[in-house]
Parts: structure tokens; sequence; C-alpha cells
């Protein structure tokens, strides 16, 4: 029996270019498939990243000037360290940029984002279409989140691109907006300029293109796949959602449990598993001293590894902190974002020292050892599509502590549970937040208690195997019938 095709359309991907959790996602996602038997590719923008990391490239097919770029190619290789085959779009003009690949130094978006993440996703549908890559296109195209989002509806455009789609949103606050009188740029149809298309409240909204084109949506959890269809979580797009609730659906991201696993883990002080923990002592101390915190293993040591944000709730952490060093705490945090969220921090580091310690930026062997350091994981979050720093906590033994919301909710049971894995709050505000520090640094002090819940935690299976297998009896719906599905 001939293998589903599958493509992956996405902006990011762990290790070539990564800004948050979609690079992770779509870097294990597509490897887990294969093993399960699918024929995988994936579809990447030549950022530099990509270029740097695949520099064994060769052409498969011009496609001349394109979205606004003289010269556009596609060229094909292998994943570092996989045998995934990528197609990567070669558009220097678009792509050839340092940095963030969304954003410039200052912050501002680049002015023709809405033609760099266009050609991505119409270059995903052309692939579809077939004749690309005259050895090969996909029975299935996925699409993830607005940098994609557009690929549904170039399918939807080309009578002759069979390919069913599904697009999978993983943060419904980050839509791609743009100004509507840019439309003619992105070659689709103009009756999707309408509010039938891709036109919202007089704006362009790539997002929108995929819920309503999309054969299916998927979101990355459960709960927030509930979560989204209502106004609170739903960022206005929730009345488009709605006629479609029967096509939406959630599977709760997996993670890499070969990049992620404390007993072969080289970031480490010291390599340790749930049979033999004990070198996760020995990565207390060691963070401890990178931070410059007091070497105390009877302390609860709260680890961050977070973009600074207000949906991410670390606002809240602040107002708590005197909270967690009421309970004879401490703090070591990883991020960056909101300048006035960094400034704070910064403050409280230099007031606190000895028990909080900050390093602004992003470090991803650091995020490896503050994981594998702390006794919890705090992911205060406003909302939170799924998370995935707390799977790596339940990985690592340090017991996270999340508000219960989206995938949050559906990943972390509360302590007070026989089958408890970490620390739970309801309400968006300091004093549930505070709270719940508290009961943690006071369950922490029952030293066998601790130890059975960390073992509880690590005993649970958070890879990649059970939501590939998830997907693919997704596709084999869609793939027979898309408008069956």
């Amino acid at each position: 029996m001939t293998p589903l095709r599958v493509l992956h359309a996405t902006a990011e991907l762990y290790p070539l270019v990564k800004t948050g959790g979609l690079a992770d996602v779509t870097g294990a996602l597509p490897a887990a498939q294969a093993a399960l038997g699918l024929d995988v590719r994936v579809l990447l923008p030549g950022l530099p990243g990509v270029h740097a990391g695949m520099p064994a490239l060769h052409e498969v097919a011009r496609l001349g000037p394109a979205f606004g770029a003289a010269r556009v190619a596609l060229l094909q290789g292998r994943l570092p360290g996989s045998d995934v085959t990528a197609y990567v779009i070669d558009a220097p003009w678009l792509y050839a940029r340092n940095g963030n690949p969304y954003v410039r130094a200052d912050g501002s978006e680049w002015p023709d984002n809405h033609r760099r993440f266009g050609l991505l996703s119409w270059v995903g549908a052309q692939l579809a279409a077939g004749g690309l890559d005259p050895a090969w296109s996909p029975d299935v195209v996925h699409a993830h989140d607005w940098h994609a989002a557009l690929t549904p509806a170039y399918l939807a455009s080309q009578p002759a691109a069979r390919a069913a789609s599904v697009f999978t949103i993983h943060n419904l606050a980050y839509q791609g907006r743009f100004e509507h009188d840019l439309f003619p740029e992105l070659g689709l149809p103009p009756w999707m300029a309408s509010l039938a298309g891709i036109e919202f409240h007089g704006e362009l909204r790539f997002m929108k293109a995929g819920l309503v084109f999309a054969d299916r949506i998927t979101t990355v959890s459960p709960t927030y796949a509930q979560e989204i269809l209502g106004p609170e979580h739903g960022h206005q797009l929730d009345g488009v959602l709605a006629p479609r609730r029967e096509r939406l659906s959630g599977i709760v991201n997996g993670i890499d449990d070969a990049v992620w696993n404390p007993a072969t883990d080289r970031a480490l002080a010291a390599r340790y598993d749930a049979r033999r923990p004990a070198g996760k002592a020995a990565c207390k101390r060691a963070l401890q001293r990178e931070f410059k915190l007091t070497e105390a293993a009877d302390a609860p040591l709260f680890g961050i590894v977070s973009r600074l944000s207000h949906q991410k709730g670390l606002d809240l952490l602040l107002d708590a902190l005197p909270a967690l060093l009421q309970a004879g705490g401490q703090m070591a945090l990883l991020g960056t974002g909101d300048a006035a969220i960094e400034h704070a921090f910064r403050n409280a580091a230099t007031a606190l020292a000895g028990s909080v310690g900050v390093q602004i930026g992003y470090d991803e062997s650091l995020a490896h050892r503050i994981i594998a350091g702390a006794d919890l994981i705090v992911v205060p979050s406003r909302f939170e599509p799924c998370g995935l720093t707390q799977l790596y906590g339940l990985r690592y033994g340090t017991l996270p502590l999340v508000r219960r919301t989206g995938g949050l909710a559906d990943t972390v049971t509360d302590a007070d549970a026989p089958d408890g894995t970490g620390f739970v709050f309801e309400h968006a505000d300091a004093g549930a937040l505070g709270w719940t520090i508290g009961r943690a640094a006071q369950a922490f002090r029952d030293t066998a208690g601790w130890r059975r819940m960390m073992a509880t935690a690590m005993a649970q299976d958070w890879s990649w195997r059970g939501p590939a297998a998830a997907y693919h009896a997704l596709y084999q719906e869609i793939a027979r019938d898309p408008q069956a599905a």
C-alpha cells in the first residue's frame, strides 16, 4: 500500500529557525510521522538559518519572478540529523534578512511580510497541484499558523490541486493582519478580498484563510479548541470558527523525547532519570551557582523559561514575588519580551540578589539547565494554546505550577489528586498565584511525597508518538473524502 504523502508548510523549524514553540512542533512532528510510515516532507522559507543548517541543497524547480522577488527557486535537501526531505523556497530578496524572521531590529514588522509568507503558502499549493516536483506531490497539505494560513485559500483557487488541507492554530492571538489595499499583491481570486474570503473588519487576516478554507482545523489542545469558540479567547474570530466547529479538534502537542531527556542531555551538570534521580540535586546546585543564588537544597527553586508578556502572566509573577520569598523560595528566570516586564525583573534580581536570578534573552542550553535544576517550572499564563514548557518540566521531574487554561489544563493534574503531577490555580490574579506558590513550597518539604509526585510526572509519555498517530487518523479521513470529514 502506498504511504500517505504529507507536506508540512511552516515558517519555523527547530533547530534551523526558532522564535517559540512552533519550531519545536514542526521540528519533531514530521519525524514522528515518518516513523509511523508516512511519506512526510516539509516546506520552509529560505531564511538565513535554513540555508546555514542545510548546505547541501539542490534545485528542483525555477519559479521565476513572484511576490515581488525577481528570482524564486525551489530547492530540496534533508533536514539536519533526519531522513525527512525538506523543500526550501530560495528568494533572497524576501528572505535573506538576519535576526527575527518577522520583525526588524526595532521590533516593527517587515513591511512586506504579506509577500514573504504569501509566497510560502502559494508554493505549498503549487506543490500540491503537482508539477513543481515531478517525482512527488502530497495527498495532504498541513499548514501551520498564520504564516502558512493562505495555503488552503490558494488550494481552493486551483481546481487542479486535489490535496486535502489541514490548518493548525498554534496561537489564535497572532493572525497575520495586513492592510486591505495589499490584496492584489497576493494573486488570489478577487472574490477572496471579501468577507467570504480573507477580509475581516476592513483588513486582511491570513489566519482567517485557514479557518475558512481548510478541510480540517486543528489546534494544540482539546481545552483550547473549546476556549477559542468563545469571545474571551476567540480574538474576534470565534464567529468565524463557530460554523466550522464540527471540523475543529484539539490534539495536544508532544515533545521530542530524544532532545528533552534528562538521562542523555549534554547541557546538564549531571544526568538522571526516574530510577536514578540523584543527578537532579547536582543540577540544582549548578543552577544556583550559575544564577548566583544561595546554595540551599531545602529552598524550593522556581524556574521560568518564557516570553515575558501579558499573555504568559509574567506580570502576575512579579506581583507574587513577595509570596515566593515568604515561602522560602528562590527564582531563576530566562526570557525576553515586554520591555517594562524585563526592566522589572532586572530590578528584582538586583534588589533580591541571592534569591532571584534573571537572564534576559534566550539560550537553548540554559533553558535545559533551568528545567533540570529547578524544583518547579512556573507557567502562569492567562491563556495557553498548549504549552511545551510544562511538558519539559514533567519529563525532567520539575513539577509544573500552572494556571488552569488551554493545554496546561489538559496536561497537569493538581497535587490534590492521587495522580497529581503539579500545582494548578484557577484565576489569573497574583493572589491565586501567590497562594499556589505557598502550597507548592509546603508540599516540597514533604520529601517522600515530592519524590512520589516526581516519579508520577516522569512516568508519563508526552512524546510525539500519540499526537502523530492522531494526525495520521485525521489525514486518512480527509484524504479519502475531504467533504465528508
